[in-house]
């Protein structure tokens, strides 16, 4: 089987932002036996901003961009370090891979990347990937590698995707507030994932949640993936999860499958402008794959330009979204008209409910 494994800030370095070693070392462990036992494994970490602040003498975790940016190149170093020694001592090599945003919008890189990290598995390495923050743009970066990694895993086909963290799974209310709450062990394909009540912010030195965990599980359940969220503490969990074992929430895959862009315009794009359309063109585009004209616009709002994501409503809810083909601007002149182009093309449009 391929896997991939994504590990949090919190479950790879302390309260100070110091690396743990030794949760990296049971990750690697855990690796090298899967690798043992015939499966493929890609890692998704993060941990590089964190790292920096305790490697450059910070107090706390920075605010302004300039400043991630550049304590996330020194952790990142750092970081690596950690995950090439520990997995040495496994006889297995790792291999850095920074990533952002256009290498799964932009199809050339897309492919260039899938090629490199197929190529990496067939030498029988260890892909560690994380964000490339040091130079990631700010309004089109990705801020958490949950998301990442579904992308990741949608490319490489992986057979699961298993997101570590710090708590036991997903659960009916927050255990931390809410002694009633109990661990929800299953998720079927076609339940809401993310229905279930979540916080959206992560530990003081991360920037994802358990939020952010859900709308990977779904990436994940739309790509045809299973998923697990899991404690990144628990014995053997990478096993359990390739097993089938029970170690946490399990999301069963989804008949439905998009393609690596398409998820990235539905769930990981920054969201530029609103489009509201009338029942028919709701209709033409829900009932079978049309494009957006400004025939069925009603209104438009935000200050999106080509290329840019909006939000498609029928004035009650959101129930689409897709790649701007035209700024917002014209948008707002063509509303109502026919002949005039497209708002958004069916080819970068994806219906969310």
């Amino acid at each position: 089987m391929r896997v991939v494994a994504k590990i949090g800030t919190a479950s790879v370095t302390d309260d100070n932002g110091v690396i743990d070693r030794g949760a990296i070392a049971k990750l690697c462990g855990e690796v090298a036996v899967l690798c043992k036992q015939g499966h493929e494994a890609i890692i998704v970490s993060s941990g590089a901003v964190a790292a920096g602040v305790a490697a450059v003498g910070l107090h706390a975790r920075p605010t302004d961009m300039p400043t991630l940016q550049a304590i996330s190149a020194a952790g990142q170093s750092r970081l690596l370090e950690v995950y090439n020694a520990e997995l040495e001592r496994h006889g297995l090599v790792g291999a850095q891979l920074l990533v952002d945003s256009m290498d799964f919008v932009t199809r050339n890189q897309y492919l260039h990347l899938r090629s490199t990290m197929n190529r990496l598995l067939e030498l029988g390495c260890v892909p560690i990937v994380n964000e490339n923050d040091a130079i990631a743009n700010d309004e089109l970066r990705y801020g958490d590698n949950d998301r990442i990694a579904a992308l990741i895993a949608n490319g490489v086909g992986a057979d699961v995707l298993v997101l570590l963290t710090d708590t036991d799974g997903v659960f009916t209310a927050d255990p931390r507030t809410d002694s009633t709450a109990t661990l929800v062990p299953f998720v079927k394909a076609d339940d809401p994932l993310l229905s279930i009540s979540a916080d959206a912010n992560g530990s003081a030195r991360g920037s994802g949640g358990m939020a952010s965990k859900l709308t990977a599980a779904r990436m994940a359940s739309w790509s045809g993936i299973r998923s697990v969220i899991a404690p990144a503490n628990r014995r053997g969990v990478l096993s359990g999860a390739v097993s089938d074992e029970l170690v946490g929430t399990t999301f069963a895959p989804h008949d439905r499958t998009l393609s690596a862009r398409k998820l990235w315009i539905a769930f990981a794009a920054e969201v530029s402008g609103t489009v509201v359309v009338d029942a028919g063109a709701r209709r033409a585009l829900t009932d079978r794959p049309n494009s957006l004209l400004p025939a069925g616009v009603t209104g438009v709002s935000g200050t999106f330009e080509l290329g840019q994501v909006v939000d498609i409503t029928d004035g009650d809810a959101v129930f689409a979204r897709g790649m701007a083909a035209m700024s917002a601007a014209d948008a707002t002149l063509a509303v109502g008209e026919s002949g005039v182009g497209h708002v958004v093309h069916r080819d970068d449009l994806v219906i969310l409910a």
